[in-house]
């Protein structure tokens, strides 16, 4: 492919390289190994495959990656607060300590290159003085992981210690994950709006207020939505909590989503209907119908 392959391309491409035994299975080693298109078996512990394809060959893939972002410290620090924090450009660079103009210089070359690329807020903050920060997200989960876990533990890793990097990975997987089932939850939906098909779809941001889904149709209709990526049960609270949020970004949705990896409570069940639509973990095997090796994606790099 020319252009970067899309993060649903990458998901199907993985989908049917490796053929998860089930869809958790495959959000949680995706996340890990999405973009890389190595072989990856999803029956052993995914810890063992981190230490046996990446840990292990680290002076290897870090050779690969360092063709692209040429070692540069900035990009590297700016990276790793990307691949940690939530996106926000102002964050990053507080988390890297970078300064605004060398920060912009570092985040045009990633862009650039391919590596990252910006998102807007799909609606302006309610005050015009308001400005709000692009946010950025890697084209790859595997980059993503790699600037996560694996790069600033890279004194450690090279001498063959990868205590560092398995716990912090250990401490922060289900967080981590968080941002890839939000994403897929967005192409899960462009899908499932056959009839008023979804135009335009996003998150919602300012400085106070983070709504995980945004989404206008070609009849107009405005869609809001949450993600849960956690084993208990979406409730009431999470629908409520949803609508307040809508209301102080002064955001009127005629359709509002849950989408809910531990399936739902009895009473956010009842609510079910054309202005509240719930989806759960079993929703997301409409990304992986009818899987073909037209969808394979064939590795670019080295195979670990």
């Amino acid at each position: 492919m020319s252009k970067k392959p899309t993060l649903l391309q990458q998901f199907r491409s993985f989908c049917f390289q490796n053929n998860p035994n089930n869809l958790e299975d495959a959000l949680k080693y995706f996340a890990v190994f999405g973009g890389t298109s190595w072989s990856v078996d999803t029956t052993k512990p995914l810890s063992e495959l981190i230490e046996s394809k990446i840990l292990k060959n680290y002076t290897y893939i870090n050779g690969d990656i360092t063709k692209f972002t040429k070692s540069d410290k900035v990009s590297h620090s700016l990276l790793s607060a990307v691949a940690i924090g939530d996106g926000r450009v102002h964050s990053a660079l507080k988390r890297a300590r970078i300064s605004r103009g060398e920060g912009e210089e570092a985040i045009d070359t990633l862009c650039d290159k391919g590596i990252i690329k910006a998102e807007y807020s799909l609606e302006s903050p309610p005050s015009p003085d308001e400005k709000i920060d692009e946010k950025l997200n890697f084209s790859t989960p595997f980059m993503r992981f790699w600037f996560a876990f694996i790069s600033p533990f890279f004194k450690t890793i090279k001498e063959g210690d990868y205590k560092e990097a398995k716990e912090r990975f250990t401490n922060r997987e289900q967080e981590f994950s968080e941002l890839l089932f939000l994403k897929l939850s967005h192409e899960l939906l462009k899908k499932s709006f056959k009839e008023d098909p979804i135009v335009e779809i996003g998150s919602y941001w300012d400085r106070n207020i983070q709504i995980d889904i945004l989404a206008k149709t070609a009849s107009g209709k405005i869609i809001a939505g949450v993600c849960k990526y956690s084993n208990s049960k979406a409730k009431k609270s999470s629908l409520t909590k949803l609508q307040e949020l809508c209301g102080l970004a002064e955001l009127t949705p005629d359709i509002c989503v849950i989408v809910s990896k531990g399936g739902f409570s009895n009473e956010l069940k009842t609510l079910k209907g054309e202005d509240v639509k719930l989806f759960a973990l079993k929703s997301f095997k409409t990304l992986v119908e009818d899987l073909s090796e037209k969808d394979f994606i064939e590795c670019e790099g080295k195979k670990y």
